[in-house]
């Protein structure tokens, strides 16, 4: 830690934040705060259900509660403080709470990057080999997926942010943006970054990009494959592949816009930012609930059981 500060003759970053209005700021404010509620109360719902419905005890909703898990980490990195920030005149975060948040926002990422892609294979294995899916999905290679999931998000992450923290700032120190991220960050340092920004580009970019296609593909052979067969189980299938479909677009479409060109200046940035780490997050839950009866029903029952036992008291 002390290397960072040695090198730079600035000790903390200014967000500048989504406007400069302190109407539309108390506005922003009582938004944010109310998605992030539903993002903690929807992504804890799905969680809590699959954990004690036996209903769910399956390949599929156990990557699903993971998958919540991880929007439930990765909104609450910069969420809080940016409520927090709505309320202040003055936006500003410590350096190490920068590095902090970016480490961390690329940790969950790239851990929810990875199990998107488990899903879509568990979705290949379901539609394309069923008759072998209780084999191939067994309890070791969920574990095995989840391990993963785990360890690429901590590989992401590290093999940015080993580079990034020993980068020297001595100012410009403003952020155009509601929290720290690396491309608005690097850009702030007084040294020459072209090869780190290319090492962004390849890790965050190039890499969502790549997911993103192969995932659309997979996808695409699933439902070609379903469109063979004339079974009762076709149009349950095509809904839950729709859902998955949109939450990957959700996920990869502003992070690969993002990362894949993230140091040229577009105002656009700023809204793909909160949209990747605060209204997907959000959208999830609604979207695998709304187009899944097995968990809208799974829901129903928690709620039911613990309003009639808190009646019965």
């Amino acid at each position: 830690m002390d290397l960072l500060n040695n090198r730079s003759s600035i000790t903390e970053f200014v967000l500048l934040g989504l406007s400069s209005s302190q109407e539309v700021q108390i506005f922003f404010f009582a938004v944010f705060f109310l998605v992030y509620v539903a993002i903690v109360v929807g992504n804890l719902l799905i969680v809590i259900s699959v954990i004690f419905d036996s209903h769910l005890h399956s390949p599929m909703y156990f990557l699903l509660a993971n998958l919540s898990f991880f929007d439930l980490c990765l909104s609450s990195v910069a969420t809080p403080k940016v409520i927090a920030d709505f309320l202040r005149k003055h936006k500003t975060i410590s350096l190490w709470g920068c590095m902090a948040q970016m480490f961390f926002m690329h940790f969950f990422g790239g851990g929810e990057m990875s199990l998107l892609i488990a899903m879509a294979i568990d979705r290949y294995v379901a539609i394309c080999k069923p008759l072998h899916y209780k084999t191939i999905m067994s309890p070791r290679m969920l574990i095995i997926f989840l391990i993963l999931s785990w360890t690429v998000g901590f590989i992401h992450t590290t093999s940015q942010m080993i580079f990034t923290v020993g980068l020297p700032f001595c100012g410009p120190n403003v952020v155009d943006s509601i929290f720290c991220d690396l491309p608005l960050v690097i850009k702030l340092a007084c040294t020459e970054t072209y090869n780190l920004e290319l090492l962004v580009i390849a890790n965050s970019g190039l890499l969502s990009l790549i997911c993103f296609l192969l995932l659309l593909m997979s996808y695409a052979v699933m439902l070609v494959t379903i469109w063979k067969r004339s079974s009762s189980a076709s149009s349950k299938a095509v809904s839950t592949l729709s859902a998955h479909i949109t939450v990957v677009t959700l996920f990869f479409g502003p992070a690969t816009f993002i990362y894949a060109f993230p140091f040229n200046s577009y105002t656009v940035d700023k809204f793909l930012s909160v949209f990747y780490s605060i209204i997907t997050p959000l959208l999830n839950p609604i979207i695998y609930t709304l187009r899944n009866q097995e968990m809208k029903a799974a829901i129903k029952r928690l709620c039911s059981q613990h309003i009639g036992s808190w009646l019965n008291r």
